[in-house]
């Protein structure tokens, strides 16, 4: 078995260490005897939507947001035809902004990608802070870092979790990222998925179902490094 991950700008979407979610994905699946290929895309390139298994959008400053967002409303048919279908999309801060109608800087109101129904305003009051989140989707607690000035409003979009600590999507709802099909955004950074390893599996079997079009059962792996790096959060800031 093989996936493919389309890392979409990762020379301008690189804030916080998300490079690190890439690392787990790969890991984790090499574990299990499933080949990892990572195709990087840079401006300019054409992005190959059918042979992408997980599309992965980082964060990224506010001028490389904006220029990430002009390149990829090229592609945003083919984007919105991918997602409908099923197609894997982990979407991380800005990335998860670019999703929606539009978001609001402190400058400007940039209109974004139209995917998913999503809106984005601004407040000079930034969120950063540690976050935990009680979630349905993975079964388990999720922990990680906010740093945002947007404040995300997702409708009604299942939440990635319920805000236990910190602020989350708006700091009014008590939602924290959205999931639609198999778009999981989130605002988390540290990076996510190493302390998180629940989530980054199920990024991973919904990658496998929709490729292979069949439930594909896990194998164990082991986990301490991860669950001890997830639970000193809990114990720390929960």
């Amino acid at each position: 078995m093989k996936i493919t991950i389309a890392n979409l700008y990762p020379d301008l979407l690189n804030l916080y260490g998300d490079r690190g979610n890439i690392a787990v994905l790969c890991r984790r699946m090499e574990q299990r005897g499933i080949e990892a290929v990572v195709r990087e895309y840079s401006i300019g390139e054409t992005i190959d939507f059918d042979s992408a298994d997980i599309i992965y959008l980082g964060g990224g400053s506010d001028k490389e947001q904006k220029t990430v967002c002009g390149e990829l409303k090229k592609f945003s048919s083919e984007f919105k035809a991918y997602v409908e279908k099923g197609g894997c999309v982990l979407a991380v801060c800005g990335g998860n902004e670019l999703l929606g109608e539009y978001y609001k800087t402190d400058s400007e109101t940039v209109s974004a990608l139209g995917i998913l129904d999503i809106r984005t305003e601004y407040s000079d009051k930034r969120f950063i802070d540690n976050v935990i989140v009680e979630s349905a989707f993975t079964g388990s607690t999720i922990v990680g870092f906010e740093n945002h000035n947007g404040r995300m409003y997702t409708g009604d979009y299942e939440p990635l979790g319920t805000v236990r600590v910190g602020s989350g999507n708006n700091g009014e709802d008590s939602k924290e990222g959205f999931v639609y099909k198999n778009v999981t955004g989130t605002y988390l950074h540290g990076p996510l998925l190493p302390k998180n390893p629940a989530l980054a599996d199920r990024i991973i079997k919904s990658a496998l179902k929709q490729r292979y079009n069949e439930d594909i059962t896990l194998a164990d792996i082991d986990d301490t490094f991860e669950m001890q790096a997830h639970n000193y959060c809990l114990e720390r800031f929960g």
